[in-house]
């Protein structure tokens, strides 16, 4: 039964999409998982990205407890999060032609590794640059956006394309334009985003697949304790101690 209150249909819409995603992308979902797990058994390094709220989801799989412990952040100065000042600066900072090549020459990205890539839109610049930029570099690209965002609006990227052109692997979030779930008579404008907590679902989904498929393979996953239950910490020592030329967070 549905709840007619805002909590209550906020999280209806949320569980909607997310059963959406889940039915809808377990094929991608696979897909990319099975691309991590390629990665890693082939001593490829995972990176993450995502600019202004889509960097929340890209940080939720860095050194994350449960998660993978090669997966990295590509950090864009100004552009991961809004503590920049003014945090408008960000979102003009996504439309910078050239940047995002500049950031991956000066990155530890390099041929064999997988990227994934997290923008809504995937309309602006830096994204798809990005993905290009990647690719041409030999890396592997999964990006998770809206795919509707094709339709209903325009690429400000100068070749007219978007982040799911330019990728290996396509996540679809199934987030609709603009990105607010909930309206109301006595409120001017449409509200509630969605977004990160769906895309953040299909990022743990994707991990969660390459983890259980490096298992398949007989490789132990290279997973993360929490510091915080005893052992924890020591756990985390072995897999850093195994793993430290693949992990970039901790130097």
């Amino acid at each position: 039964m549905s709840d007619s209150k805002p909590a209550g249909r906020f999280f209806d819409a949320a569980i909607g999409l997310l059963q959406r995603v889940r039915d809808e992308e377990a094929q991608n979902i696979e897909a990319a998982g099975a691309l991590l797990a390629d990665t890693v058994a082939s001593g490829g390094r995972l990176f993450a990205f995502g600019a202004g709220h889509s960097s929340l989801a890209a940080q939720d799989v860095v050194y994350r407890a449960g998660g993978l412990a090669l997966m990295n952040l590509l950090a864009v100065p100004g552009v991961v999060g809004v503590d920049v000042m003014p945090a408008t600066l960000g979102s003009a900072l996504e439309r910078v032609d050239g940047l995002a090549g500049a950031v991956l020459d000066c990155s530890p990205v390099r041929p064999g590794d997988t990227l994934v890539i997290i923008s809504l839109s995937g309309r602006n610049a830096l994204p798809v640059e990005m993905a290009m930029s990647a690719r041409a570099r030999g890396v592997k690209v999964i990006g998770v956006t809206s795919v509707a965002y094709a339709t209903e609006t325009t690429s400000r990227h100068l070749s007219g394309t978007y982040l799911k052109d330019r990728c290996d692997i396509v996540l679809d979030s199934k987030i609709a334009v603009g990105d607010a779930e909930l309206t109301l008579d006595t409120v001017p404008a449409p509200f509630a985003p969605a977004s990160t907590v769906v895309t953040s679902a299909i990022l743990q989904a994707v991990m969660a697949t390459a983890a259980s498929s490096l298992a398949d393979r007989g490789i132990e996953p290279p997973l993360l304790r929490s510091g915080n239950v005893d052992g924890g910490h020591d756990w985390n020592g072995r897999v850093f101690e195994e793993y430290g030329e693949r992990i970039f967070y901790r130097r």
